[in-house]
């Protein structure tokens, strides 16, 4: 299974326990393939970044770094129209639909109403643990 992270599912998992590090956990173990495009790498620096100069001693390098190396990353060409109401967001949706995956797992409002978009689910963490056990 292909699955597409949104940046706030990804700091959740790092920092905090429950659904988002269980949905981290099983990617590490190799339950399901986690699906990147360089503008979603480039939010998730962009974002560990921030975080870095906002909590000194706390780095998400080593992180990053393990993500990039093992996930699968791909071109995605941009929608053809914008769709979500959060022109930013598009790219999560443009990563999917470019490899064929059906699920995005965000806990964003504006991306989580796109649901159905292209025959994709967006759903948040808990939904996601919900429907998929053996992913967890």
């Amino acid at each position: 299974m292909r699955v597409v992270l949104d940046t706030n599912v990804l700091i959740s998992g790092v920092f905090f326990a429950g659904a988002p590090y269980e949905i981290l956990k099983a990617w590490s173990d190799g339950r399901f393939a986690l699906v990147l495009s360089e503008e979603i790498i480039d939010e998730y620096q962009r974002v560990g970044e921030a975080l870095g100069r906002r909590f000194p001693g706390v780095s998400l390098w080593p992180i990053l770094e393990l993500i990039v190396a093992r996930a699968r990353i791909c071109l995605s060409p941009r929608l053809p129209e914008g769709v979500c109401d959060d022109p930013a967001d598009d790219k999560f949706l443009a990563c999917a639909l470019a490899v064929g995956a059906r699920v995005i797992v965000s806990g964003d409002k504006a991306l989580l109403r796109t649901s159905g978009y292209g025959g994709l689910k967006v759903m948040t963490p808990r939904q996601f643990i919900s429907l998929y056990p053996e992913q967890r």
